[in-house]
């Protein structure tokens, strides 16, 4: 794992931290290495604490790589959605402990987990592509349509609304806030608990719950593919 990703194993828990010492900028590398710690857990056998920085879940994707596009910009953008697909599929449960700001595709990382807690505090989430002159990815709108309150959906998508973590609960980004002392103590504690599910049974059914949604968000992926490729031959990275 690289150096912005550590894994720790404790009683059968997996706690992923992600820390670039900034925002948590979603990179290709940083991807990864997210998915190397997820290798590991199932290797391990164990739940999956998913977390960032204190103040920060993720900012997003690396807006360096994302407005120099070229190739570097169309894998970033693909491998983040495969990574929430990734996610969303995971045998083991996964909690996601957002401790902070959680924006752009922090959001949709957030939305595919099992159980996402946050800290109560003056902080953003929200899905801002639009604010930003990007149109909304497909797969991007299949993974909130999966988990948002209908009400909050248009608000969330095409609004760029920004929610503080106590408005996310009921607009279905968040399952419940905490204290900032209290959020990896009780990720870490319902985490260990949800391991004690019967891990088949866990997985099949939450695939099978998921069908529909996984369906419509591997089709929407199927769709950015060839836009994120126009975007690469329209904006070759520098050299």
């Amino acid at each position: 794992m690289g150096s912005s990703v550590s894994y720790q194993l404790q009683d059968g828990v997996a706690t992923i931290v992600m820390d670039d010492g900034k925002v948590n900028a979603l990179s290709s590398e940083m991807l990864a290495s997210i998915g190397e710690a997820l290798d590991q857990s199932v290797a391990d056998d164990a739940a999956v604490v998913l977390t960032g920085r204190p103040g920060v879940f993720s900012g997003g994707f690396d807006l360096k790589v994302l407005t120099a596009g070229g190739p570097d910009a169309a894998r970033m953008l693909e491998d983040g959605f495969a990574l929430a697909l990734r996610l969303l599929e995971h045998p083991a449960p996964v909690v996601i402990a957002s401790n902070g700001h959680t924006i752009a595709m922090g959001v949709f990382l957030l939305l595919s987990g099992d159980y996402r807690i946050g800290i109560d505090g003056p902080y953003r989430i929200v899905a801002n592509e639009v604010t930003i002159g990007m149109t909304m990815p497909w797969a991007a709108i299949e993974i909130c349509r999966q988990r948002l309150a209908p009400a909050h959906f248009h608000r969330v998508l095409s609004l760029a609304e920004v929610y503080t973590p106590a408005e996310g609960v009921a607009a279905g980004l968040l399952d419940r806030v905490v204290g900032a002392d209290d959020l990896l103590p009780t990720a870490t504690t319902l985490a260990s608990a949800l391991a004690g599910l019967d891990r088949r049974a866990h997985a099949a059914t939450k695939l099978r719950a998921r069908e529909s949604a996984l369906r419509s968000i591997r089709d929407g992926l199927e769709n950015d593919r060839e836009i994120f490729r126009h975007l690469a031959a329209a904006r070759p990275a520098a050299t």
